[in-house]
């Protein structure tokens, strides 16, 4: 029998794959099976997240059990928090991974006035604050920060609207309204609270919705210098602000105060070296490195477990990234798309922000690392989106299917192994 234009040597197999948006076959050799499978995205995001929060809760232990001594408390008690928010945010991920997309898209606006609302509640009685800012919401035996639900919110909302007015994003006033302004709302609530840091993060996550939604360079150059002219002015008209960034700029600062965070966490960094000092080990973590738990666990980490362990964080980063990006080439639904590129600027801009203060390449901007960094509803919120990012890779062409079959095939390979011992 003669073979067809498309036969492949033995050696070489192949199998057929349909692209997302189109109907003819593709082919390609079967080797690439392990990176261009139809589950691909699903295993390297929840791999990727796991190990990132496993990651997180050693050095959490690690960077807090010294502080946490200081203060006459149980050197695990930061520890032991911070492990009750990641069993909490287990099965948050576990549901949202399974919840339909129709379901998230139904629950915008619902979702978007509940978190503004719980915003506001900062303002109340029930809200307190530390270092200048008000974002939090405290009740005896519970406390949670609102600007992180606001920010899953936002990533919903704006997925929705926007997938809604594709064909007419090339239009300003279809573009700009009405996701700016009920944006501009949400940030500005937080920005009431003075939380600039969480602030920006939240225009990152706007753009990265808008730039992949397609609205033009145009109206979108608009809208960042618009941005921009607004955290500027929010930087001149705080004393704080102000010297944090002219701390950063200046060749001759002070080592004793706008300093002192940034030379610590340097000193942790230059002295881990390669291989680091070894888990537990840190000096800066001995009251020396403020919020070395929070803001600057990534100094303790790269102390402790230097270059390997500075770089295997990155790498884990790397891989959520290259998860997200391939379910936004993949999925066929602009909502997803658009939710994935929020998300997407969300977790993996934030984690750059984090990491360019630490290093000394960016001016003290008070964000933790995500999935890192001690902070419950952080933590919690993250795991959500990531949850939700999860349902997003279900559903990709084929996923679910593949998802399906596994079983089946472990169940095959038992039996291949029963038979080869027999």
């Amino acid at each position: 029998m003669t073979p067809g234009p498309d036969a492949r040597p033995r050696s070489a197999p192949t199998r057929a794959v349909t692209p997302p948006g189109g109907t003819p076959e593709v082919r390609e050799p079967a080797f690439l099976g392990t990176w261009n499978s139809a589950v691909t995205s699903y295993y390297v995001l929840l791999g990727a997240t796991l190990l990132l929060v496993a990651i997180g809760l050693v050095m959490v232990l690690s960077s807090s059990s010294v502080e946490s001594l200081a203060a006459g408390k149980s050197p695990y008690a930061v520890f032991f928090s911070q492990a009750q928010y990641a069993l909490m945010g287990l099965p948050v991920l576990l549901v949202l991974s399974r919840v339909p997309v129709r379901l998230m898209r139904a629950a915008a606006w619902p979702l978007l006035g509940f978190a503004v609302v719980f915003q506001l509640l900062v303002f109340t009685p029930l809200g307190c604050g530390a270092g200048g800012n008000r974002n939090w919401v405290c009740v005896p035996g519970f406390t949670a920060q609102p600007s992180e639900a606001v920010k899953l919110a936002l990533v919903v909302w704006l997925a929705a609207v926007l997938s809604r007015k594709l064909r007419l994003l090339h239009e300003w006033q279809h573009a700009l309204v009405p996701a700016v302004p009920v944006a501009g709302v949400a940030i500005g609530v937080v920005l009431l609270g003075h939380d600039l840091g969480t602030a920006m993060v939240m225009v990152l996550l706007v753009a990265g919705a808008m730039f992949v939604a397609g609205v033009p360079l145009r109206i979108f150059a608009v809208a960042g210098a618009v941005a921009a002219a607004g955290v500027a002015a929010l930087a001149i008209g705080s004393e704080n602000r102000m010297a944090r960034i002219m701390s950063w700029l200046s060749a001759d600062c002070d080592v004793q105060n706008e300093c002192y965070q940034t030379l610590h966490a340097g000193y942790g960094l230059a002295t881990g070296g390669w291989s680091g000092v070894g888990l537990g080990q840190s000096a800066e973590k001995w009251s020396y490195l403020p919020a070395a738990h929070n803001d600057f666990i990534f100094a303790i980490l790269g102390e402790e477990l230097g270059m390997v362990g500075t770089l295997l964080v990155l790498a884990l980063f790397a891989l959520l990234a290259f998860a997200m990006v391939r379910i936004m080439r993949r999925h066929p639904d602009p909502f997803v798309k658009i939710a994935t590129a929020a998300a997407f600027a969300w977790i993996v801009g934030q984690a750059l922000v984090n990491i360019a203060v630490v290093i000394g390449l960016s001016p003290v901007i008070g964000v933790p690392l995500p999935l890192v960094s001690a902070g419950g509803s952080a933590l919690i919120m993250t795991m959500a989106a990531l949850g939700m990012l999860l349902s997003f890779a279900r559903s990709e062409p084929g996923a679910a299917e593949a998802l399906a079959a596994r079983p089946s095939v472990v169940r095959r390979s038992l039996a291949v192994i029963g038979r080869t011992r027999g």
